[in-house]
């Protein structure tokens, strides 16, 4: 039973490790919501009316969530230096409460200042987060001069009383986050094998459901890994470590999906496209119907789910000779000798799987330290010998490459912002005075938060849109919210405390339903000021939609950035780290030095993130260019297919130096030299719409694998690999001419 009860607990661990990596929603949340609990206690034992509850409570939800350093120590001098500008802003806000047009001007200074600060990195965002949101609290108050100094002393408490819970209640160290985010991976990659199971059951009417969830488990395991690689090098102890992780993070992620496309090469009649996992809607590959049961079927199935297995498996219960004896039998398919017999593509899925066993024991040795190795078979030795030598070789001492030259003065965009934002708040002050001249500051906030986290045009406009659709749901359960609490003071704060932790756990995930939650927890908060009225909710949308236009028209007219012009210098830099990225792998792969290739692709992922996140306005489903909108998603997927196969030949590259059995082949120098020369292309005609450039055709890299007239391959099993990268990776490449428009050339013979 205690075993039983290990087992269930194990379970519902992995699933909320899965859905909320790291745990960082959920922390959010239980920080803002105890940091308020703790404030709200406090005051009401001091015997603080209701304004001064109001303004703790927000105060304390401000000085919680501004604050998004990673290190503890970093966190409590911004904490220390907050505590200061609220109580400026505030007392500013006091001041100027009776003079209309200084108390405004005032605040846009404010707005400008808050936003230009963000180029001092995440301590400038804090702090002018921390003025520009204390002021509005000061303007939703109503705070005047005599009340300053019960608001003086709300705000210390609050900002203690943040500082308890962030450092006492619900620590979290950047080591223990890293931990956590590593206990996601896990699960998430659990997750993705039970999908790749599922293809040995799905026949053709349940073909194109499988292939969505593979999409998705692929995406959400590649979105972990980003996640880690962001936090490596606070919460690893030395750079060696933190690239020893990272390279077994990227290991398990490249098996993984290599594992998924030859289970669906195995079940289709010809071999997968790597398209099929990144493009949404793709047609799927024909299938014929589940295979009968056989003995290599059932097998493939009992092996799979060891597989799993041996990813979830904790280290406090990986003792004993069972798990041992999954292992072993795994990594012994990368043996020819103890493949089952089968067809050609289904050896290959047992190849796969026991590549993908090699890639989480050394995910397991990484993460959790020496493993027991009484148990070893020959096969395991080996592959513990090989990712010792992959260890040996890690260098910490890389050299840092040299940063870029960061544009300056209206190019900078951090300072691009500060003015567009500045200009809209100045509209919204004007408009909003018309619409009310007591709670006119609403507009400004929708204004200021639709200009957050967004870089162009028509993010702001998507951002826009979901601020006001949120804001209208909100403002119905806000009514019936207030009907149900009447004067119920703490019955009404308990649900803010509720409606404030949702907002913060749904907040990465929906931007249009944390506005709800901030609208309807609004609505109460007016409910405990005695200010509720139907017509305060309303005006609460009509404030919330001039804000939010006059944002969208300062971004437009104002030193305006084009998504066109974004996603188009996003393209670029992905097209540069792809070529840097490929070049360098085929080069070590050919015998040239080695190069640190990890960096190299962590840059390619970061870049394709960042174009990923830019296309959101192009991709919207309410976009009216449906055309655009399916050659964004076509573009994006080919792009992470590109990626896909440069991180594969990166993490061959790497085994280069480790591996005696793998030699270097100069051969391959010239495979890639087209697909370089192609992807050089598409980017100089991004660049400028009007370079004469084109693309180029000719042999398939695939004909370089055919056999000689003896039928001996060409190439070893390791080239041939390469090979099969490079030949993807080249068609993919020619498949991005088509929709930027880049003409293909056919050379002459």
């Amino acid at each position: 039973m205690k075993a039983a009860g290990r087992s269930v607990r194990t379970r519902l661990r992995d699933r909320v490790a899965a859905s909320d990596p790291g745990l960082l929603r959920l922390t959010a949340g239980l920080r803002t919501v105890g940091a308020i609990a703790l404030a709200l206690a406090v005051l009401a034992v001091s015997g603080a009316d209701d304004t001064h509850l109001v303004a703790g409570a927000m105060t304390a939800m401000v000085a919680t969530f501004a604050i998004r350093e990673k290190e503890s120590r970093a966190q409590a001098v911004t904490v220390a230096l907050g505590l200061p500008v609220a109580l400026a802003s505030v007392s500013v806000s006091a001041l100027l409460s009776s003079r209309v047009v200084i108390g405004d001007a005032f605040f846009v200074v404010l707005i400008f200042c808050a936003v230009f600060v963000r180029r001092f990195g995440d301590r400038g965002t804090a702090l002018g987060l921390i003025g520009f949101q204390v002021y509005f609290v000061s303007l939703f108050v109503g705070a005047e001069v005599s009340a300053l100094p019960g608001l003086w002393g709300a705000i210390a408490v609050a900002f203690v009383s943040s500082a308890v819970v962030r450092f006492a209640v619900v620590p979290a160290t950047p080591a223990g986050v890293l931990q956590r985010l590593r206990q996601a991976f896990r699960a998430r990659l659990a997750q993705l094998i039970a999908t790749q199971t599922e293809l040995l059951d799905t026949g053709p009417d349940g073909i194109e459901k499988t292939l969505e969830h593979l999409r998705d488990g692929t995406a959400r395991l590649h979105e972990t890994a980003l996640m880690i690689q962001s936090r490596l090098e606070e919460g690893t102890p030395d750079e060696s470590t933190a690239r020893l992780v990272q390279r077994r993070i990227a290991d398990a992620e490249i098996a993984a999906e290599r594992l998924g496309l030859l289970l669906l090469t195995a079940r289709s009649a010809e071999r997968a496209d790597t398209l099929t996992l990144h493009l949404p809607g793709a047609p799927a590959p024909s299938v014929g119907r589940s295979p009968a049961p056989g003995e290599a079927t059932e097998i493939l199935r009992r092996d799979l789910g060891a597989l799993r297995t041996l990813v979830l498996r904790p280290p406090a219960e990986a003792r004993g000779t069972a798990l041992s004896h999954l292992r072993n039998r795994l990594l012994g398919y990368r043996d020819e000798e103890n493949l089952p017999e089968a067809t050609a593509a289904v050896q290959d899925v047992f190849r796969g799987i026991g590549e993908t066993a090699r890639a989480v024991m050394g995910l397991r040795i990484a993460l959790d330290g020496p493993q027991d190795e009484s148990d070893d078979t020959p096969a395991t030795t080996r592959s513990r010998e090989e990712l010792d030598a992959e260890d040996a070789a890690i260098d910490a001492g890389e050299e840092a490459a040299p940063k870029e030259e960061e544009p300056t003065g209206l190019r900078r965009p951090t300072t691009r912002a500060a003015v567009q934002v500045s200009v809209g708040s100045s509209l919204a002050i004007l408009g909003g005075e018309f619409l009310s001249a007591e709670r006119w500051y609403w507009a400004v906030l929708a204004c200021w938060i639709v200009f957050l986290n967004t870089a162009s045009t028509g993010e702001i406009l998507v951002k826009g849109y979901r601020r006001v659709l949120g804001t209208m749901l909100g403002v119905v359960a806000g009514i019936g919210l207030a009907g149900l609490v009447g004067g119920h003071t703490w019955i009404a704060f308990g649900l803010v405390l509720l409606l404030i932790f949702a907002m913060f756990y749904t907040a990465p995930l929906s931007y249009t339903l944390m506005s709800f939650f901030v609208t309807a927890m609004l609505g109460l908060l007016y409910t405990l000021l005695h200010t509720y009225s139907l017509s305060v909710l309303l005006l609460r949308v009509e404030e919330t939609a001039l804000g939010a236009a006059c944002g969208i028209v300062a971004a437009a007219l104002v030193l305006p950035i084009r998504t066109d012009r974004r996603t188009n210098e996003l393209l670029g830099t992905v097209l540069e780290r792809l070529t840097d990225v490929t070049e360098g792998a085929v080069d070590q792969l050919s015998g040239g030095p080695a190069a640190d290739l990890l960096d190299t692709a962590r840059e390619l992922d970061q870049a394709l993130g960042d174009l990923r996140a830019a296309t959101q306005p192009l991709t919207h489903p309410i976009t009216p260019l449906r055309a655009r909108r399916d050659t964004a998603r076509y573009v994006v997927a080919l792009l992470e297919t590109c990626a896909y196969h440069a991180r594969s030949l990166a993490a061959t590259a790497e085994l280069l130096p480790a591996h005696p059995s793998i030699a270097a082949d100069p051969r391959l120098r010239g495979a890639v030299r087209r697909t370089v020369r192609n992807i050089e292309a598409i980017a100089a005609r991004v660049a400028d719409e009007d370079a004469g450039t084109e693309v180029e055709t000719g042999p398939s890299i695939a004909s370089l694998l055919a056999p000689d007239a003896a039928g001996v391959p060409r190439y070893g099993r390791i080239t041939g690999r390469v090979l099969r990268h490079l030949e993807r990776l080249d068609e993919a490449v020619m498949g991005l001419a088509r929709p930027l428009g880049v003409p293909v050339r056919t050379p002459t013979r």
